[in-house]
């Protein structure tokens, strides 16, 4: 069977989608993949996959290179002639859907988020959701990380097939294992990852930390990702100030999560935070927005502390609140964190979600059905 990968950067694709394409390739399966060429792609070739690089713009809106993408999406499908395509992120299931529709190709297509195009309203709203139902029409299965992101898209009338929730990527339990939990010493390490831009809550985690480090100096803010909008100078100014410490676009987080005694994603929207997944596997305390696809990932005051969206003053409480935590509550708090992933976030509960639904839009032809993960 053949089996075409739509996406839109490798590193997404290696860290969260690489047991699925293990999985696929290990019971001989052919896996292409198309996405734009990158550091992470020599490692997703190095698995077995078939490499297709396709020029995609993530943030663009040049309707001139989006009907370039739609053709490239055409043209190899038709040189491919897939069993099923699958679809991550706005473009690649946008446009390859299109595509599947016009090459009457199956596609499975996963919504990783509503993101930026659909949250703020307007004309862009517009446009994404008129595309969106084109787009996603004859999906074989729509796959949804959180129940709200499910609704919206039932109320706007685009999710009109066969949709299914999922819980998020998953987090792989082995590669993000228990890690005892960091003496207090001296400071109390704070981490956030994620790409620096508004959207993710930089602004408001910005400003929190410089509250707190007045308050509290033996506190440090560690941040990792790269900059997708122009926070450089006020990321250096802090960082010179000591009131955060930058490292940049880092290819593996584990040992900094493991140094850290909670992680911070004050986002927006997601739609499920492989982050605050990854750090509650390894026994870490999550605060986050009280936002779908964060406020799932975590029991309230049971493995950590949710806050009010875009609400400095509230992020400031959380932190301040977990910082007064008895040491050993802290402890019993990540702990409780690696037993909710364990319950319901492990990454084979996804794998064998797609399994279900490949063999299932397969089961026609005469192909071998593809065992479940163990």
């Amino acid at each position: 069977m053949k089996v075409l990968v739509l996406a839109n950067f490798g590193m997404g694709l290696y860290n969260f989608r690489r047991e699925l394409i293990d999985e696929l390739i290990s019971q001989k399966n052919e896996v292409y993949i198309s996405l734009p060429k990158d550091e992470f792609v020599p490692k997703l070739k190095s698995l077995g996959c078939k490499f297709i690089e396709t020029k995609l713009d993530r943030r663009s809106t040049n309707p001139i290179k989006d009907v370039k993408l739609l053709l490239h999406y055409i043209r190899i499908i038709k040189q491919i002639n897939p069993d099923v395509v699958l679809t991550y992120t706005i473009k690649p299931n946008v446009y390859g859907g299109i595509a599947c529709r016009i090459t009457k190709t199956p596609y499975i297509t996963n919504i990783t988020g509503l993101g930026t195009s659909i949250e703020n309203k307007g004309i862009l709203q517009k446009i994404t959701l008129m595309l969106y139902k084109v787009g996603l029409k004859n999906a074989s299965c729509l796959f949804f990380q959180n129940k709200t992101n499910l609704k919206f898209f039932v109320d706007h009338h685009i999710a009109n097939g066969r949709a299914r929730l999922v819980p998020g990527s998953g987090v792989n339990l082995e590669h993000h294992r228990f890690e005892a939990y960091p003496e207090e010493r001296e400071k109390y390490k704070f981490l956030f990852i994620g790409r620096m831009m508004k959207s993710k809550g930089i602004d408001e985690l910005l400003q929190a930390a410089t509250v707190v480090k007045e308050i509290y100096p033996n506190t440090q803010f560690d941040l990792i990702g790269g900059c997708e909008e122009d926070y450089h100078k006020q990321l250096s100014e802090l960082s010179q100030l000591g009131v955060i410490t930058y490292h940049g676009q880092q290819n593996d987080v584990r040992s900094f999560i493991q140094k850290a005694h909670a992680t911070i994603l004050p986002s927006y929207h997601e739609g499920t935070a492989n982050v605050l997944l990854e750090s509650a596997s390894a026994g870490r305390v999550v605060l986050a927005s009280r936002i779908p696809g964060c406020q799932e990932t975590f029991d309230e005051a049971v493995s950590g502390f949710g806050f009010k969206v875009k609400n400095v003053d509230s992020l400031v409480e959380a932190i301040i609140k977990f910082i007064n935590l008895p040491y050993e509550q802290k402890k019993v708090m990540g702990t409780a964190g690696r037993k909710k992933m364990e319950k319901e976030y492990n990454r084979k509960i996804v794998i064998n979600a797609y399994l279900d639904e490949i063999n299932r839009v397969v089961e026609s032809g005469n192909h071998e059905p593809i065992r479940k993960s163990g």
